[in-house]
Parts: structure tokens; C-alpha cells; sequence
């Protein structure tokens, strides 16, 4: 059998091993170790290793080598290159593994998984921009790590069941809100509009917005997004005339965004853009061959614009725990770029927030290695399943509060820094300070140097200024003088009528129908009053009564004018156009006139009217409506559109009520035009006047059956629409009135058939009317009846006789007679002793 000789060195007690590291390295941990006599080491439970740098705890006690994994958008969306250098300018005692993100969460998410399956162990994660923080801060948990941002300001960071160890020094973006809600309400604005890039970060915020404004009483009327291309979401804004603009996009969208407004005009006096305040001072100047603007169209696009950013520089000259103050810091880190211009630096003004976080957590691993120590624990313990170290550091950074060089630095329960809001706006191509907002304070610092391209901050929305239509008062007053001098006719008319109603040629003329006639013709001039009275005379809330007056004014008037003279030409078209000749009997009862039929006829005709017009008011009354029209642009130049109302008075059902209204009155209209045409060529001496009714009521008819169409169709147009309505029933009036009224007062005039009946039968012959015309008239007629009565004196047919103005009818000699005076039939006796008289009047 073979043995195997094993050579075993025995070290003696006390021996000691010395660790070297090589290069720039040092050694962490035992540096000597030596031989115990139990065969082990000393310090066996600590780890030596090698570590390019090291940070200093309290006490300048070395610990363990600790590594950070940084993940820097050195490219994409939101470029930080100026970062780096802060955050390496603050990590002297830190080991710094970094990588670019380029702000993209896909490609953050591959470097992520590099950082933790590569050694050494990260303690910490700091991610940038918040769509690779969104993907950190969830994975983060699994692995128990702490993550720290510098740059991320997506509201949903601040979800602690998404996000539980989740920290940034970089604000969220809700804390922009209250200040733009703030400068809304100063501007007084009340209705604005937003663009957004379809990412969480700006969703978040637009949401935390609009719950902000809703709460302010302050609309967002247009809410546009876009993935990369924002012209149309650009065009839509224009579209839909916003003013006042919040815009959420990253600093290259900016300038795709910027390049459409200015293609659309959608800059200048009459808008102001909102936006985040941490691109670069010149990034509208920027060469991006991904806009086809110039520099100049850039420029001229921009300006005006207004920015709200977290105080990322202290403005106070103290020094902070880092032993500088803000200038210092900006002068260091100014060296470390090496000359580039900081204009053209992506990320050069959060680079105060990303020197600030290193501290933040080198502050907090202090605080942790303290309270680990007591614990007879140290930092170099962590690995990715120890949940206490874990926690001692969440617990140090959850209280943490120390003067940085961005200003104080405290975290809220989500793990948000609170800072105060500045307010800067672009002047001349450069952005000047305008003021502070403490959110927390609710404290507005302004400075009161903010310009404007017009004379003050513009209006939220195209100012629409209502402007009422009223009549023209010209056209009014000269319709009204009119309607006026009518009425005067009409009180001429009527005085005449009813002072001469005993004259026996204004009996034959039915004058209480001419009196109904004259009374109608005065109503419906006075509806022309309140046809011309408008808001410009009286109070929208009287305007219903004065829709009411038009109504029954109207209506009545021409159910009382319209429906006398139509009772006139019914009756005379009744007595005087029957064909039955044969049937004497009938035909010597027509030819009665009773005036209780003709004032029932026209009572029918009226009752018709009220009814109608007291069942249309109560159940569909009229109301006020405003007809509104296109808007109108001024002819100054004003940022303001008039919208044009015209004031109607309507009802729910007008259109049915209208038809209705207006088809029974159109079929009264076309009758009483037949009816006139048929009686044309009727004498009779009991209704006189039936031809100049029937004059009067061709003119009526033609005018209302060409006004009522007519003032519909011109309804919106107030002016053209008063006067057809207006004239046409100026004109109707004059027409009956000049027609029935004025050949009486001639006749009369000129012939002096001034006494009365009465009168007349107390007088001789000669004494009665010394007209030798009127003589000749009269004899005339009597002829006219006596010849009549020689024709039919051998026939047992009626006899119709008049003597001295009193009808006297027989059917016989030895027949009773009955006289007819005045529409009242008596009977009288004919003894033989008249009967000479009779033949005496035959010789006569």
C-alpha cells in the first residue's frame, strides 16, 4: 500500500502575516494578523481587503470598503452630463460605480441587473431621471437596498407601498402645482390648458394639477398629450384658443414642441407657457436636427415664457456641512468641467442636488455605522438579505436635516425633499428671477420685474363680450310717431261715428261693427310699442309682460277690426247672393237684418281669439330666449370676440301655437277675400259701406299674408324684422280707417247729411234738406220702389213700399201692413181712406 507524505509548515505563536495592497489601494480591515496557540488568527471574524478610496466616519475611524451604484442619464431625454462630476466631487471617499441610462428604463433596467450580479456589493443605488428611478426604486426591495435620487421628480415616487426605500433630494413635481396654482390665481386666471409627454412623471404631476385646480376653481379646458411628435397635440391647443399653457416635457420634446408653436403662432401677447424649470439656460439655442426651426424662430418662440423650479442653489453666502457655500461649490465644480460653458451642460442645474444626496448619504451611513457599532455590528455586514442594515439606514436618511449646498435638505414621510418654488421668466432671451413660493408657508416672495409683450398679463381665453341687439331707436321712434298719428285717426273715427250715429246713412253702415272696427284698428297700433321695446328700454325680468302686451294687442286688435268687417261681408254675401228665388217667403226674411246677429258673429269670431290666447298663455306662456350668433372680431385691436344675442320672446310649443294661429287666421283671410269678391257687385242700403269693407279687407289680407312669412324668415334680424311687422299693421289700420271712415265724413261734408231720423220726421219736405241734390236722389229711389210696386200690384206677392223713410210691407190691399223703421217690423193697418194715399204716392 502506498501512503501519501504530506509536508505541514508549523508557524510558531506570535507569528504575524502582514496584508499589501497594490497600486493606489488600501487596506480595510486587519492589516497584521498573528498566529494564536489554538491555531487560529487573529481578528479571525474581520475581513482584510483592498479598496481604492474609503469614506470617513466620525472620529476619522476606518471601516469597511463600501461601493455605490450610480445610474447617470448621460444622454437621452434629460441629459446630465454635468452630474457626474458633482456627485464624484462629493464622493472623494467613495468607491463610485456608475453607468449611463441614458434616461431609458429599458436600458436601465440591463445596467441595473450588472450592478447587482457584479461584485463588489452595492450598498446604495442612485438612479437620475424618473423613469429609471421608477424601475430602481421597485427593484430595489428585493434586494434590500437604499436608493437615493438626485433628479427624479415623478409624483409617484412618492408612494411608499410602490417605493418603500425610496429617497431623492430632487422635490417631486407636485411641488410645482401649488406655485402655479398660486401664480393662476394672481394672474387671475381661470381657465388654462396643458401639453404633456405621455410619461409617468408628467402624468403624475398633470393629475396632482388638475385635483389642484379644481380645488382653485380654475377649468382645464384642453388636456393634450403626445408620445414624439407633438404637432397635432400643438394644432389642438391652437384649435381650441388656449392662452395660458402648462407645458410637461423633457428638455429634446421641448424643443419639438417650441418648433410647432411657432409654426402654429401660438406665442406672443395673447399666451403664456409654463415650464419646468431645469433645462439647460440655452436649450432653445441648441443645434437639434430633430426640428427644421432656426435658433431665430427658437428664440422668438420662447419668448415670454415662464418656469417654475425647486431652489437648487442656496441664495444665502453660508457655508453648508460640506464646509462651502453655493459659489464655492459652482466655482469647484466649474474647474471639474473643465471649461465647458454651463449653458450647454445637461443637468448642470441639479448638479447642487446630486452633490447634496452624496452627503445625505454619507451623512446617514455615519449616523449608521454609530448605532451598528453599539450593536457590536458593522456596514461592511451588508449583504443583499440583511433587512436591519437596511433599515438603519432608512431610518438615518428618513431624519436626516442638514444645510446643503442646494439649501436645507429634509425629507418628508414619502421620502420627497421640501424645498421652496422659483419663479423665473424668460426676458430677452434670458431668464430673470420673478419671485418665491413656500409652499409650506403658502408665502409668495415677488419681486414685481416680470414683463409682458402686451400691456399686462393676457386674458385666459379670447374674451367674449356679450352684446345685445337692440332695434334701432330711430326706426322706432318714426314707426311709433306713425302708430301714434293712427290712433289719433282712430279716436277721430270713432268720435265721428258714434256722434253721427243717428244719421240714417251711418245707421245703413252698422256703426257699432264700424266702432268695433275703429277700437281694433287703435289696438293693433298700439301693439306696435311693445313690438319696438326691447332690453334696451326695460329689464330682462319685465320683458315677459311686455311679450304678453304684444300678444293679446295684436291678437285682439285684429279679431276685433278683422272680425267686424268680416261679419259685415259674411252677412251681405248671406242676404244678397241666394239663388232660390222661388221660396219669397225665405227671401223676405233675409232680407231682416237683426244687429244682434251681426255683433254675434263678430262676438264668435273674438271669443275665438281670447280663448285661444288665454288657453296658450296658461298652458305654454310666453318667455324670454336668447338667440346667440357667430362670434364677431372687432374692428380695434382687441384680444376679444363679440358674441351678438338677440332677445326673443318664445314659448316650449311657439311653432305649434304659431301653426295653429296662423292657419286659422290665413283660412279668415282667404275667406274674407272671397267673400268680398263675391258681394262686389250687391247693392244694398242696409250695410252701405260692404264695398269698402271689402276694399279693406283685400289690403289686410295681402299685407298680413305676406308680413307673417316674412318676419319669420327675418326674425334674427331685429331691425327688418320690426319694420314688416310694424308697417304692415301701420299701413292695415290706415287703410281700414282712411277706407271706411273718410267717404262718410265726406258725404256728409259735402252734402250736410247732418240731422237725424228724429229729426227728419218733425221737418216739412222743404225744411228737412234744402239739397236740390239730395232731393233728386231721393225722388229717384222712391221711383225705383214704385215701379217695383206697379210691377208686382196684380200678384199676391209683398208689396214693399217706402213713404218718407218708413218700409211699409203688404201682401195684399186688404192684408195688414208691416212697417220696417230702422231693422224693427211692426205691424200697422192700411184702411181704405190710405189706400188713396197710396195711389196719390203712385201718382206722385
Amino acid at each position: 500500500m502506498t501512503q501519501e507524505q504530506v509536508t505541514v509548515t508549523i508557524l510558531p505563536v506570535d507569528y504575524e502575516i502582514e496584508y499589501i495592497c497594490r497600486g493606489n489601494r488600501v487596506i480595510v480591515g486587519p492589516k497584521v494578523r498573528k498566529c494564536l496557540p489554538n491555531g487560529t488568527w487573529t481578528d479571525i471574524s474581520l475581513q482584510s481587503s483592498c479598496c481604492k478610496e474609503h469614506f470617513t466616519v466620525k472620529h476619522n475611524q476606518r471601516t469597511g470598503c463600501l461601493y455605490i451604484g450610480a445610474l447617470f442619464p448621460m444622454s437621452g431625454g434629460w441629459p446630465g452630463s454635468g452630474l457626474p462630476a458633482s456627485a464624484q466631487y462629493a464622493m472623494d471617499l467613495l468607491e463610485l460605480i456608475h453607468y449611463n441610462s441614458m434616461c431609458d428604463p429599458g436600458e436601465a433596467t440591463k445596467l441595473l441587473y450588472d450592478l447587482l450580479y457584479t461584485e463588489p456589493i452595492k450598498i446604495v443605488l442612485m438612479p437620475g431621471c424618473s423613469g429609471v428611478s421608477t424601475i430602481v426604486g421597485e427593484a430595489a426591495r428585493m434586494w434590500n437596498l437604499i436608493v437615493l435620487s438626485y433628479g427624479s421628480s415623478s409624483p409617484a415616487l412618492s408612494n411608499r407601498q410602490r417605493f418603500p426605500t425610496f429617497f431623492r433630494t430632487h422635490p417631486s413635481a407636485t411641488l410645482h402645482n401649488p406655485t402655479r396654482v398660486q401664480l393662476f390665481q394672481k394672474w387671475k386666471w381661470t381657465r388654462i390648458a396643458t401639453i404633456q409627454q405621455t410619461t409617468e412623471v408628467f402624468t403624475s404631476t398633470l393629475d396632482d394639477l388638475e385635483q389642484r385646480t379644481k380645488e382653485a376653481g380654475i377649468e382645464i379646458s384642453v388636456r393634450q398629450s403626445f408620445l414624439t411628435d407633438p404637432a397635432v397635440a400643438v394644432k389642438n391647443l391652437k384649435r381650441q384658443d388656449a392662452r395660458i399653457i402648462v407645458g410637461l416635457f423633457y428638455e429634446t420634446e421641448a424643443r419639438k414642441v417650441f418648433c410647432e408653436v411657432f409654426k402654429e403662432k401660438l406665442y406672443g401677447k395673447k399666451y403664456v407657457w409654463f415650464l419646468i424649470g431645469w433645462y439647460a439656460d440655452n436649450w432653445f439655442k441648441i443645434h437639434d436636427p430633430a426640428i427644421n426651426c432656426t435658433v431665430e424662430n427658437m428664440t422668438e418662440a420662447v419668448e415670454g415664457h415662464v418656469t417654475t423650479e425647486i431652489v437648487m442653489l442656496n441664495p444665502e453666502t453660508i457655508k453648508g456641512v460640506s464646509n462651502l457655500t453655493s459659489q464655492e461649490f459652482l466655482e469647484e465644480l466649474m474647474s471639474r468641467l473643465g471649461g465647458k460653458n454651463p449653458e450647454e451642460t445637461g443637468g448642470f442645474q441639479e448638479a447642487p442636488l446630486a452633490f447634496d444626496a452624496v452627503w445625505a448619504m454619507a451623512l446617514a451611513l455615519n449616523k449608521t455605522s454609530e448605532r451598528l457599532k453599539a450593536k457590536g455590528r458593522r456596514l461592511e455586514d451588508f449583504n443583499y438579505n440583511n433587512h436591519d442594515i437596511t433599515a438603519e439606514i432608512y431610518r438615518a436618511l428618513n431624519t436626516s436635516s442638514f444645510e446643503g449646498v442646494s439649501g436645507q435638505v429634509v425629507f418628508d414621510a414619502q421620502g420627497s425633499r421640501m424645498a421652496m418654488t422659483l419663479i423665473e421668466q424668460l426676458q430677452g432671451g434670458t431668464y430673470k428671477k420673478i419671485g418665491y413660493y413656500d409652499s409650506s408657508q403658502k408665502n409668495l416672495s415677488w419681486f414685481g420685474n416680470d414683463i409682458w409683450i402686451g400691456a399686462g398679463p393676457p386674458a385666459d381665453r379670447t374674451v367674449v363680450r356679450e352684446e345685445y341687439r337692440y332695434l334701432s331707436q330711430k326706426l322706432f321712434a318714426a314707426v311709433s310717431v306713425f302708430a301714434g298719428l293712427g290712433i289719433l285717426l282712430g279716436i277721430v273715427c270713432l268720435t265721428f261715428n258714434i256722434y253721427n250715429s243717428n244719421v240714417r246713412y251711418i245707421q245703413n253702415s252698422q256703426p257699432y261693427l264700424n266702432n268695433m272696427t275703429a277700437v281694433g284698428c287703435m289696438m293693433a297700433l298700439a301693439a306696435v310699442f311693445p313690438l319696438g321695446i326691447d332690453g334696451h328700454h326695460v329689464h330682462r325680468s319685465q320683458f315677459p309682460v311686455v311679450c304678453q302686451f304684444r300678444l293679446w294687442l295684436l291678437g285682439l286688435g285684429f279679431s276685433v277690426a278683422y272680425g267686424s268687417m268680416f261679419t259685415k261681408i259674411w252677412w251681405v254675401h248671406t242676404l244678397f247672393t241666394k239663388k232660390d228665388e222661388k221660396n219669397e217667403k225665405k227671401k223676405m226674411q233675409l232680407l231682416f237684418i237683426y244687429p244682434w246677429k251681426l255683433y254675434a258673429t263678430a262676438g264668435v269670431l273674438l271669443a275665438v281669439d281670447f280663448l285661444s290666447l288665454m288657453i296658450w298663455q296658461i298652458v305654454d306662456p310666453l318667455h324670454v330666449t336668447i338667440e346667440k350668433f357667430t362670434k364677431e372680431a372687432p374692428k380695434e385691436d382687441l384680444d376679444v370676440l363679440i358674441q351678438p344675442l338677440l332677445e326673443h320672446c318664445s314659448s316650449d310649443k311657439i311653432n305649434t301655437w304659431l301653426g295653429v294661429v296662423y292657419g286659422y287666421k290665413g283660412l279668415l283671410l282667404l275667406l274674407g277675400i272671397f267673400l268680398a269678391y263675391e258681394t262686389k257687385s250687391v247693392s244694398t242700403e242696409k250695410i252701405n259701406d260692404h264695398r269698402a269693407v271689402g276694399m279693406a279687407i283685400y289690403n289686410v289680407a295681402v299685407l298680413c299674408l305676406i308680413t307673417a312669412p316674412v318676419t319669420m324668415i327675418l326674425s334674427s334680424q331685429q331691425d327688418a324684422s320690426f319694420a314688416f311687422a310694424a308697417l304692415a299693421v301701420v299701413f292695415s289700420a290706415y287703410i281700414t280707417l282712411v277706407v271706411l271712415f273718410v267717404p262718410k265724413m265726406r258725404r256728409l261734408i259735402t252734402r250736410g247729411e247732418w240731422q237725424s231720423e228724429q229729426q227728419d220726421t218733425l221737418k216739412t219736405g222743404s225744411s228737412t234738406n234744402n239739397n236740390d241734390e239730395e232731393k233728386s236722389r231721393q225722388l229717384e229711389r222712391e221711383n225705383r220702389e214704385l215701379q217695383k210696386i206697379i210691377q208686382e200690384v196684380s200678384s199676391p206677392q209683398p208689396l214693399i213700399l217706402m213713404v218718407n223713410g218708413l218700409n211699409l210691407h203688404t201682401v195684399a190691399s186688404s192684408q195688414p201692413m208691416y212697417a220696417d223703421t230702422g231693422g224693427k217690423v211692426s205691424k200697422v193697418s192700411c184702411p181704405r181712406t190710405q189706400r188713396g194715399a197710396l195711389r196719390s204716392i203712385k201718382s206722385h
